[in-house]
């Protein structure tokens, strides 16, 4: 957002378009903190269409977490998910709303190779890793708000 290009304008003149975004791809990706046995998965969804971030959160590899996922897609009026076949999307998911499989997850996937080159905390082979959940979560929260959202914090 240009922010002298915003003062120039008038109000009255500008218009907004919010769009829902209808379709999502889901995922989660894994990493750890301290040594591989204590893993950390980053859970998030993207915009089906635009490869758009929507929501991410962090935890186990199990339902509740996908829960909190699912939580914070409400407000966007999610009508398909494209996922992989793990089982919390299974039970939790309308089989009329959920469609599994490789063929629509192909953008979620392309932007986890890109988060594993840029950030090397989530690389698989790597002598950098995280030794607290807490710098673990921040630093790969922080770097998702720069890129994704374009959030400086």
């Amino acid at each position: 957002m240009n922010q002298r290009v915003l003062d120039l304008l008038d109000p009255d003149q500008v218009e907004v378009v919010i769009r829902l975004a209808d379709e999502a791809e889901a995922d989660e990706m894994w990493s750890y903190v301290g040594r591989k046995k204590d893993q950390r998965w980053l859970w998030h969804a993207i915009d089906h269409r635009r490869g758009k971030v929507l929501a991410y959160v962090f935890g186990r590899r199990k339902d509740e977490v996908f829960l909190k996922l699912k939580a914070l897609l409400e407000p966007f009026g999610i009508t398909k998910y494209y996922t992989d076949y793990w089982g919390a999307y299974t039970r939790h998911i309308d089989v009329n709303e959920h469609q599994p499989g490789k063929r629509n997850t192909q953008k979620i996937e392309r932007k986890h190779l890109t988060l594993r080159t840029r950030i090397k905390r989530l690389a698989r082979k790597t002598i950098c890793f995280s030794k607290s959940i807490q710098m673990h979560d921040i630093v790969i929260g922080l770097f998702v708000n720069r890129y994704e959202f374009g959030l400086r914090i």
